[in-house]
């Protein structure tokens, strides 16, 4: 081993015995940028792809383009879930009251009206199976899935809304050239405009 190959090495953090904390995943000194905690593990995550800031674009865009005065959208902020949970979604749909201000890292889940997540490859299952999971035992009331699809590689959303019965999401849409919801309010987004980002 050369000296050069010890200086280059990176120092990963060990996790305590019981995971991670929410306050951990604020305080650990220099994570890199949107790094999650789900159940106590850290999750790093790869290089975007263009796909994934254009979908999250057209999306935070087009629910921008109607949200009531009382709520915001935010894109890529951390939702405490719970002490070992804080995902990040892509975009959040909160309540005016929940921004406090520019310095602001984290909404709590009971702020958060929807959550959409945009499917990469590195974060499917974790998109598909544990963050739906999380956020519906969370009672977040609302989940976008976002996956590519097609030869022509569009966007298709799928719309889930919690029941208060089960506490679990159900589908109730799949999106493929326009979403048009009245849940969590209006909402009507062009996807086709998707070509244009």
């Amino acid at each position: 081993m050369t000296a050069e190959s010890v200086e280059h090495r990176v120092q990963w953090p060990v996790p305590p015995q019981d995971g991670y904390t929410v306050d951990d995943l604020f305080t650990l000194p220099d994570l890199p940028p949107h790094t999650e905690l789900i159940d106590g593990s850290l999750v790093f995550v790869s290089p975007q792809r263009y796909f994934h800031f254009a979908v999250i674009h057209l999306l935070a865009n087009g629910l921008r383009s109607t949200v009531p005065p009382d709520l915001k959208v935010a894109c890529e902020m951390t939702v405490v879930l719970d002490r070992r949970n804080g995902p990040e979604p892509d975009i959040s749909v909160v309540r005016k009251e929940a921004v406090t201000g520019p310095r602001q890292t984290c909404f709590k889940a009971a702020d958060v009206l929807l959550a959409v997540e945009v499917v990469s490859p590195d974060s499917e299952a974790r998109d598909r199976d544990y963050k739906p999971h999380k956020y519906a035992a969370a009672g977040i009331p609302h989940y976008w899935l976002v996956e590519m699809a097609g030869q022509d590689d569009h966007p298709v959303v799928q719309v889930y809304e919690r029941g208060e019965a089960t506490g679990t999401y159900a589908l109730t849409g799949i999106f493929h050239d326009q979403v048009k919801v009245s849940v969590p309010y209006d909402i009507h987004i062009d996807l086709t405009a998707f070509e244009q980002y």
